[in-house]
């Protein structure tokens, strides 16, 4: 796999523009997105990272950005419902059509995250500013690769089963907190020609994502969805017609 890809990092941004928690400055001066960003260009000095917020026009994901994205990671909390039905179209189809997709965190209620899975994504939660530790249950997957097992996030929101998903392709990780709760935190999905990655540790209130082993598993999760040779297009019907394979004879 190529290090040369082109990523967009979504944001709504709405933590950033209303200064929630009054420390969101002081954590990500540059954004959530910005934090997730500076991550990526570490680990994948040759890609191309941009962002992208809520009040860009058309979110920032235009048709344009779209096409000429490979892999899309996206956080959301607090506007889920102001995110475009027409834009989350779009994204849609450019996920079925090949593009990667990695959903954090509170994305697990996003617009796009609930149509692809097609259940409501609920789970519990609490958030308390407890111990995290995310463990590593697949090894081998190519996400997991260079990630300590366990993982320890010294403060975190408190994700808890049951979260309501299907059975994903794969389960990487599977966290556990001071409460006594587990929760799958790191899982793949496929869709159409697209691979999805949901990774749930990173929340407004704790500097997750300036975590060197976040870091580490953002990056594998984008090589990993990343495809740049697929052919963007979203399977469709075919009328075949009979004897069509004596054509190429």
């Amino acid at each position: 796999m190529t290090d040369k890809l082109n990523i967009l990092v979504w944001n709504e941004g709405v933590h950033e523009a209303q200064n929630t928690p009054a420390s969101m400055a002081e954590m990500y001066p540059d954004g959530i997105h910005g934090a997730i960003a500076a991550g990526l260009r570490g680990h994948l000095p040759d890609s191309q990272v941009a962002t992208a917020t809520l009040a860009d026009p058309e979110h920032g994901l235009s048709e344009e950005a779209l096409a000429g994205t490979d892999v899309l990671l996206w956080w959301g909390h607090k506007a889920h419902a102001e995110v475009s039905d027409d834009v989350v179209d779009r994204v849609q189809r450019h996920v079925l059509g090949g593009m990667g997709l990695l959903v954090l965190h509170s994305g697990h209620f996003a617009k796009i995250f609930t149509r692809l899975l097609g259940t409501t994504c609920s789970l519990k939660w609490r958030n308390d500013g407890e111990r995290e530790t995310v463990w590593t249950v697949k090894p081998s997957h190519p996400i997991a690769q260079g990630v300590p097992n366990p993982l320890i996030i010294p403060k975190q929101e408190m994700y808890g089963e049951l979260f309501d998903i299907p059975d994903p392709d794969d389960l990487i990780f599977i966290s556990s907190f001071e409460g006594g709760e587990v929760f799958r935190s790191g899982v793949t999905f496929t869709r159409g020609k697209g691979r999805i990655f949901y990774f749930s540790p990173g929340d407004q209130d704790y500097p997750v994502y300036h975590q060197a082993e976040i870091r580490q598993v953002l990056a594998n999760g984008v090589r990993w969805a990343a495809q740049p040779g697929v052919f963007r297009e979203q399977p469709g019907v075919a009328n075949a017609r009979r004897g069509w394979y004596l054509e190429d004879a």
